[in-house]
């Protein structure tokens, strides 16, 4: 019996003590004894944690980045030929809209046909001014044939093999095209330059001519089909004492980015040099 009240005594004891200390904890009291015991290890815990982290890095980070030069490697790799591809797509693209622009030019000027041809030199310096295609007589190119694009007139052809042409631009310093003002509604003719500018000549000095007057073939002479567009007027000039007046012109094509012509095929030029009377002596 002693020792049952004895086990009872501490049970109870136990229990008040663990009571006590719920109580202790709940209302506070035991917080600076749980930091001073339990901070200690949180400080231990993280240190060797750093540690840990800091080793398993210093081991792997060789490793990652060999793997991050490789993905980096194959990232560059792809990135090259996508850009290959978009620069391939865009020069199509650009060729499409070329061919579409020209084989619309020929749709709408069906009086004529056409030989499509592709520029592979070019020339355009101050003392030449032409640029070489890809068709010769093999395809049906003859000398003298007009030279077009889907903008405007471009030259004629006055060399050619059989693979490839010669084409001589209307900016050359020995070109001469007979052309008419459009709203003046005169003839003149347009010769080029050793700078590669273009100028109309043989005005009558009586003509008012606007700045912007649309200038086209007029088909005399015999060297080009009548009103192909060659550009428009800048300006005119007076010189003193002339017989005629002089315009300035800014052909519609631009001739250093040519990519592709077509060449009037049907187109028969005249020399008519040999009925122009010679002048007296």
């Amino acid at each position: 019996m002693k020792f049952l009240n004895s086990k009872n005594i501490q049970t109870l004891i136990i229990f008040i003590a663990v009571g006590g200390l719920l109580f202790l904890a709940l209302s506070g009291y035991l917080t600076p004894v749980f930091n001073l015991s339990v901070n200690p290890l949180i400080s231990l815990q993280s240190w060797i944690s750093v540690r840990y982290l800091s080793a398993r890095d210093f081991l792997t980070t060789p490793r990652d980045i060999t793997v991050l030069q490789e993905q980096n490697a194959l990232l560059e790799s792809q990135l090259t030929q996508l850009q290959t591809q978009l620069i391939v797509m865009e020069e199509r693209l650009g060729e499409a809209q070329v061919c579409f622009a020209l084989l619309d030019f020929g749709r709408t000027n069906p009086q004529y046909n056409y030989i499509a041809a592709t520029v592979i030199g070019r020339e355009i310096s101050p003392f030449l001014q032409y640029i070489i295609i890809d068709r010769g007589t093999n395809h049906g190119v003859l000398y003298g044939m007009p030279v077009v694009t889907q903008q405007g007139l471009v030259g004629r052809v006055d060399a050619v093999i059989a693979g490839a042409a010669r084409v001589k631009l209307i900016t050359d310093s020995t070109s001469v095209v007979n052309i008419r003002l459009k709203s003046a509604g005169i003839e003149a003719q347009l010769v080029g330059s050793l700078t590669g500018d273009v100028s109309l000549d043989m005005i009558p000095l009586d003509v008012f001519v606007d700045p912007g007057d649309v200038v086209l073939t007029s088909g005399l002479g015999g060297n080009f089909p009548p009103n192909i567009f060659v550009g428009q007027v800048l300006s005119t000039q007076r010189r003193e004492n002339a017989l005629f007046q002089t315009a300035s012109v800014q052909p519609i094509v631009d001739f250093e980015s040519i990519n592709a012509v077509l060449v009037v095929s049907d187109f028969e030029s005249v020399d008519i040099n040999p009925l122009i009377p010679e002048p007296e002596q």
